[in-house]
């Protein structure tokens, strides 16, 4: 179990069912009142509780007035993940290469929702996990994609290939992304934060691609860079 925060996330939380309990904020108003109802309508109970108890519990005094217990992350396995797509001719996924910020993690969840992407795969070593970060920066959308654990990514990427799938990874040097075909079942790697995609998982991809920049800043904010690969995908 573990506490998150904010509305929207909470909202997500309750329409996937992951709910405990909700602990509402004093002469809360606006969308307070959608979650109150959610809540009662799946027979989860409600706390009023002072703002102190509000900051005990998220951790932050940006709560937005309602904190809630919910339950622990359930990820889907690869296997699982592979035979759900199996028969989704245009499946696209996004891989993680040790991104350890949880906020970027959380932003590249929120943009693979909005864009449509179908699940995101991460390491469980040496990177971000599902967190109340993650969830708060994912605006709940973390709810929403499938999110698959998995112990070795170039292992992961072995089974995707197997499975159809072509592999992509970001690059300061490689195709431009305005150029490549996205067509049938892509997964996209973007890199952790510093380092880019590791050397061993660049060696597995099928293409290497990147972002055309326009000045000698020569880098991006991983969740960025995530986000305009997805729009040049599904535009």
């Amino acid at each position: 179990m573990k506490y998150i925060y904010g509305r929207g996330p909470v909202i997500e939380a309750l329409k996937n069912e992951e709910v405990e309990k909700v602990y509402i904020g004093k002469n809360a108003t606006g969308s307070i009142k959608k979650i109150i109802g959610m809540a009662r309508d799946l027979k989860v109970p409600t706390v009023t509780s002072d703002n102190e108890k509000l900051e005990e519990l998220a951790g932050t005094k940006n709560h937005q007035a309602v904190v809630a217990l919910v339950s622990d992350f359930e990820y889907i396995e690869l296997e699982e993940l592979i035979n759900k797509l199996e028969g989704k001719e245009n499946a696209k996924i996004f891989i993680l290469d040790k991104i350890e910020d949880p906020h970027n993690f959380g932003a590249i969840a929120r943009s693979s929702n909005f864009f449509g992407v179908d699940a995101i795969i991460f390491p469980n070593r040496r990177a971000s996990t599902v967190n109340d970060t993650v969830v708060k920066a994912s605006a709940g959308a973390i709810y929403d994609i499938d999110v698959s654990k998995v112990t070795n990514i170039s292992q992961a990427i072995e089974k995707l290939k197997d499975a159809g799938f072509w592999i992509y990874a970001t690059d300061l040097e490689g195709e431009d992304i305005r150029s490549c075909d996205f067509s049938g079942k892509v997964a996209i790697i973007i890199g952790n934060e510093g380092k880019g995609v590791s050397k061993n998982v660049l060696k597995n991809s099928d293409k290497i691609i990147t972002i055309p920049n326009f000045s000698d800043f020569d880098s991006l904010n991983a969740s960025v860079a995530a986000a305009i690969v997805m729009y040049e995908m599904f535009r």
